[in-house]
């Protein structure tokens, strides 16, 4: 399987993203979970999108890793998508989900080069009972994720995204759902589209980010 990202994407510099870089996402204030996300969506064809919202803790000390509530949004006809936290396919956790059933199921993956990511223990998520769910139009999940914000990069390299600024995300689209989905370590299809956004994190802290997360669970 190859999920590259283009030119454009693959050249991206993976890490902290200079603050001063005009950010493409946007406030969101989620009545069902309680969380304030940055939120940006994802087109992956005409009229469709896909919501990507990024929650993180408040105040976060400076050069400390920090965990992240991410919420994904997709109509029913997106068999798989995912989300790159730096901004390209290698060298950095890869968050990818897909329906099963009445809930989603959220895939730890990474990968080296431009084959098929495997599984990945150096990012860890937790499942909320609130706001993951099926409906007739939408699935969606809701977690909290302990290492996709901090990670080796490429060259060996420590990043810590920056809490504080614009961060290069990317996604992948698959029309094709995955062969086992009841499964987190399922075997997925080529994606079909895949693009690249600067996330503003800075409008994504919640001060009563540990109470929130013990209320979703």
């Amino acid at each position: 399987m190859r999920w590259t990202f283009g030119l454009t994407c693959a050249t991206a510099l993976v890490g902290i993203v200079p603050s001063s870089q005009a950010a493409d996402s946007s406030v969101y204030h989620d009545a069902e979970t309680g969380f304030t996300f940055s939120q940006y969506n994802a087109q992956y064809a005409i009229g469709r999108t896909i919501a990507f919202r990024i929650a993180l803790p408040s105040p976060i000390p400076a050069n400390s890793a920090y965990d992240a509530v991410i919420q994904v949004v997709a109509p029913v006809d997106v068999g798989w998508t995912g989300l790159a936290w730096g901004g390209t396919m290698v060298y950095n956790p890869l968050s990818v989900s897909w329906a099963n059933g009445n809930s989603a199921v959220v895939s730890s993956r990474y990968a080296t080069g431009h084959a098929t990511p495997t599984t990945y223990s150096g990012a860890t998520y937790e499942l909320f009972k609130t706001g993951t769910h099926v409906n007739r139009t939408h699935w969606q999940y809701t977690a909290k994720c302990s290492g996709c914000t901090s990670f080796t990069s490429s060259g060996g390299r420590s990043t810590i995204l920056n809490s504080k600024g614009a961060n290069s995300l990317a996604f992948a689209y698959s029309g094709t759902r995955p062969s086992n989905p009841s499964s987190n370590t399922s075997s997925f299809v080529v994606h079909d589209v895949t693009g690249y956004w600067n996330h503003d994190f800075s409008t994504a802290g919640n001060t009563a980010f540990t109470s929130l997360v013990a209320a979703n669970i």
